[in-house]
């Protein structure tokens, strides 16, 4: 039919800038905080695209899930807006009959999110954790950014450079400030590079610098200048801890069975059945009063997202913890809900107000006249 063609078109169009819009402001959310520690010196320049690709992976199934409520939503308030959907009722059409295209439209994008959900979001999440323990057990000068006082982790030294060559392969302008024997050293240099002995060993080879030693407190240095000059660097040892939840695939909750792991697959479950139950509400929930305002449908639709993501993460908590059976999980959000929705369908097909009375604003004319 000519209305289900001209939905999915319009449905299609609204949810790719939906998506866009929504990956954009999360990619400057994340991208933000990791920019904020690689100038702390606690992240490697080098690790921000990796970490980013990594956790956006991460919240994609929310982002899509997000995406499709939205669609729905904005798609069908401008029909409601525009009167396009009084032509579509007064040709005999029931708000039921949107359901079909708006399970056509969700339901490849459902079974993508149910994939990322299930399989490829653990992945990212145990393979950024692996990742993150790397950076760890990288040594000192890894993590070092141009203009950035890097301290040592045993606080024996403080690194700093003010900047790389074009190749990145040579650091120019090098402080180090060391103790050791309870003797202050300090080593500036025009440039350096790092070099890797045959045992594996890791040196800091500067050049055409100068070495200041003397004890603390005192007044009494000795100079050197050099040509060449190296230090050697430790790595770090990083602790591996076990891996999270989260991380766990699919298959190891399924067969290791306890109240956390349990948890952790409803919730993996949670995700496409949620956006499924939303994409469904979307369609009488758009079809709220005109005298309600334009914006009142989205605040609504922002209330009930934020309720039913909160919902189940009480749930799954209470799961986590032992105060909910696994066998019940998250089930109630999700029955309550689409309860809600086949009320809310029952509303709209007996044309009832969606709202009370008491919360539909209204206008008096000359209510506020001068008497």
């Amino acid at each position: 039919m000519l209305f289900r063609r001209s939905l999915l078109q319009e449905l299609i169009s609204t949810a790719a800038g939906a998506f866009l819009i929504l990956v954009g402001i999360v990619v400057a959310q994340r991208a933000g905080n990791f920019i904020r520690l690689a100038a702390k010196g606690i992240l490697p320049n080098d690790a921000i695209t990796t970490m980013l690709g990594f956790s956006m992976v991460k919240f994609m199934p929310m982002i899509l899930s997000l995406t499709l409520f939205l669609a729905v939503l904005m798609t069908l308030s401008r029909w409601y807006r525009d009167s396009e959907m009084v032509i579509w009722f007064s040709g005999g059409l029931s708000i039921t009959n949107w359901i079909r295209p708006v399970l056509i439209f969700v339901a490849p994008i459902i079974v993508f999110i149910t994939i990322l959900s299930l399989f490829v979001m653990p992945w990212a999440i145990n393979k950024g954790d692996q990742y993150r323990t790397q950076l760890e057990s990288r040594d000192e000068l890894a993590s070092i950014s141009p203009g950035v006082f890097k301290e040592s982790s045993g606080g024996e030294r403080v690194f700093f450079i003010e900047s790389f060559d074009e190749l990145g392969n040579v650091v120019k302008n090098i402080f180090v400030q060391s103790i050791q024997h309870q003797k202050l050293g300090i080593i500036v240099a025009a440039e350096g590079s790092r070099f890797v002995e045959k045992n594996g060993d890791h040196f800091l080879l500067m050049k055409n610098g100068r070495r200041y030693q003397g004890a603390r407190g005192s007044a009494e240095f000795s100079t050197t200048e050099f040509e060449n000059y190296a230090i050697r660097v430790e790595a770090k040892e990083a602790k591996q801890e076990p891996p999270s939840t989260q991380s766990k695939s699919s298959r190891e909750l399924l067969l290791d069975k306890n109240s956390t792991n349990s948890a952790e697959l409803q919730w993996r479950f949670a995700i496409p059945i949620s956006a499924l139950i939303l994409s469904l509400l979307a369609i009488p929930l758009s079809a709220l009063d005109p005298r309600a305002g334009r914006s009142a449908n989205f605040a609504v639709a922002l209330i009930i997202y934020i309720i039913y993501n909160n919902l189940l993460s009480i749930m799954q908590a209470w799961v986590a913890q032992g105060k909910v059976s696994g066998l019940i999980g998250l089930w109630p959000v999700h029955l309550a809900f689409l309860m809600l929705t086949i009320y809310m369908f029952y509303r709209r097909t007996h044309q009832l107000p969606i709202l009370p009375s008491f919360l539909i604003p209204t206008w008096q004319p000359g209510r506020f006249a001068k008497k």
